[in-house]
């Protein structure tokens, strides 16, 4: 039987863009099904206040604030700090969800979201959960087993939840990502590049990567001899990575063409649909929202997964993408100027290659997950 009152979605899970970009993704496709069915719909978020979540808030979702401790697989210090935070977070989300009495609870794992997940299920509030990497995190392990609905990016994921209850479904991306592409050359030149020489993205994640800002400005010079570059540092790196940049093409005469083919920007963000559409090569981490958004523009690629992260889940990342043939993986142990910039030059100019490595990222590419997480959580919240 479907409610006839105004439906209340709670989002949860942040920490990163990649937990925080595909909530805003399943947010503006539940915007746009919800004036095409004229429903009434509020949105809250739940969960801790940062960087991440004002994007949430600029979109006219509620805020409501959590403390959160981080869930590790391993003995650390950090832990005394963390425990006592979770337990607290665990009592504020009872009181919050106590109060708001969600129809539904979207949660994209990550810090935070746990003591959300379990408060919901013991209000008895359907819940819904994405994972986006090949191996999960601990929150949406654990997660799992508290929801109603859970959908994953990889088939590899599959394997980790109750097959009756998930399914694969890629990785929810922005609509405006997708829509209204222009022109290869036309976004070059509008990103104020040469619409008729190849263009390397460099993608260190939306928090940036020092470790690829370092490697890229220290070998500048050859690169640019090679290709132009489009190189997004991370907000916080940036005015370091610009002055180093500088540096580094200081005897490079300025009025040479070669001088004006490195270009370095904190983040993207609104650029970035013209950054992917402009692009002859990718290179990135490997969180798994990079990467879809890479295969949705069916792009070639040098990944260079983390060696830090949780479970080692970019390194896992990679390499399912990497069998596909759409990208190429160097290990950071392994990123030295020789094979990162031989392995560049040979996509860039093996022609048959780099179109082999396209059409697999395309292939690869699941296309509507936003829609069918919008559409999923609407019709649970119209018949809880």
């Amino acid at each position: 039987m479907e409610k006839s009152s105004p439906v209340r979605i709670l989002f949860t899970g942040g920490g990163s863009g990649g937990h925080t970009y595909p909530l805003l993704a399943v947010l503006q496709e539940m915007k746009r099904i919800a004036i095409e069915r004229h429903l009434v719909a509020e949105f809250h978020y739940l969960g801790p206040i940062d960087d991440f979540s004002i994007v949430l808030q600029n979109e006219g979702v509620e805020i409501h604030s959590l403390v959160a401790g981080k869930l590790r697989r391993y003995a650390s210090i950090l832990n005394v700090i963390d425990i006592p935070k979770f337990f607290i977070g665990a009592i504020q989300a009872l009181a919050k969800l106590f109060t708001l009495m969600p129809d539904v609870v979207f949660s994209k794992g990550g810090t935070g979201a746990l003591p959300v997940v379990i408060s919901s299920w013991f209000y008895r509030i359907p819940v819904i959960i994405h994972e986006s990497d090949a191996a999960p995190g601990l929150t949406n392990l654990l997660s799992g087993k508290f929801s109603s609905r859970i959908a994953v990016s990889f088939d590899r994921a599959l394997s980790y939840f109750n097959p009756q209850k998930t399914a694969c479904i890629g990785a929810p991306i922005r609509p405006a990502l997708l829509s209204n592409r222009p022109e290869k050359e036309t976004a070059k030149e509008e990103l104020g590049f040469n619409p008729k020489e190849p263009l390397v993205l460099i993608l260190g994640g939306s928090q940036g990567s020092q470790r690829i800002d370092e490697f890229i400005v220290s070998n500048l010079q050859g690169l640019i001899q090679t290709t132009q570059v489009l190189h997004q540092t991370g907000t916080a790196n940036y005015a370091d990575t610009e002055r180093l940049a500088r540096a580094a093409l200081a005897d490079v005469p300025v009025k040479t063409e070669v001088a004006h083919r490195y270009q370095a920007i904190g983040f993207l963000d609104q650029n970035l649909k013209n950054a992917l559409v402009a692009a002859d090569l990718v290179v990135s981490r490997a969180g798994s929202g990079t990467i879809f958004e890479i295969a949705a523009f069916g792009k070639p690629s040098i990944l260079i997964p983390l060696l830090e992260s949780a479970n080692n889940h970019q390194r896992i990342n990679a390499y399912e993408f990497a069998k596909t043939g759409a990208a190429i993986v160097i290990e950071e142990e392994n990123l030295l100027p020789g094979i990162f910039i031989n392995q560049l030059r040979n996509v860039l100019k093996n022609k048959n290659l780099s179109n082999k490595m396209s059409i697999a990222a395309g292939q690869f590419f699941r296309s509507g997950a936003a829609e069918i997480l919008a559409r999923e959580i609407f019709r649970i919240a119209r018949t809880a």
